[in-house]
């Protein structure tokens, strides 16, 4: 059996190859020595940070969307409902208490309120539908806000 051994491809592979190694060690070299090494041996550096410095920052003032809630405006009864005073959903059977973006009973139910959940009633009272209507907001959470029935409040201590 004959081995025939073309000289132009070895060749072009022994270039290939020579070219190969050349850029490997170029990059070995020059690129390689931006990441910085170890010390060899026992020495041992240390790096010295500065410590953190305090600096007060003041933030801007950023309005709420929502508008502030009134106090009361007189002195309340314990039990009584009225505007600054603190609620609870009562009676509903587990159902919870549909709380309605307007007074009435053809307004949209924005949220279930929870038999037990606690309001702070900021508007009110208004009569509508044969009912007595109150704002209630949820002072963990702005967004839980709307009117309710009277009929499923009961007013407590300030919680």
């Amino acid at each position: 059996m004959r081995i025939v051994v073309n000289t132009k491809v070895v060749v072009i592979g022994l270039i290939l190859g020579l070219a190969m190694l050349c850029a490997s060690l170029v990059y070995i070299w020059i690129v390689q020595p931006a990441v910085p090494r170890q010390p060899v041996g026992d020495t041992a550096a240390l790096t010295r940070i500065p410590a953190a410095t305090s600096t007060p920052r003041v933030l801007p003032f950023t309005p709420s969307p929502f508008p502030p809630t009134a106090g009361p405006t007189h002195t309340l009864v314990p039990g009584e409902i009225a505007p600054g005073a603190y609620v609870q959903i009562v009676n509903t059977g587990g159902e919870g208490l549909r709380i309605r973006s307007e007074p009435g009973l053809d307004s949209a139910v924005i949220f279930s309120g929870f038999d037990a959940e606690v309001f702070l009633v900021s508007e009110g009272p208004m009569e509508k539908d044969g009912y007595t209507w109150w704002y209630l907001t949820a002072s963990y959470d702005q967004t839980r806000a709307g009117w309710a029935v009277e009929d499923f409040l009961n007013a407590i201590q300030n919680p």
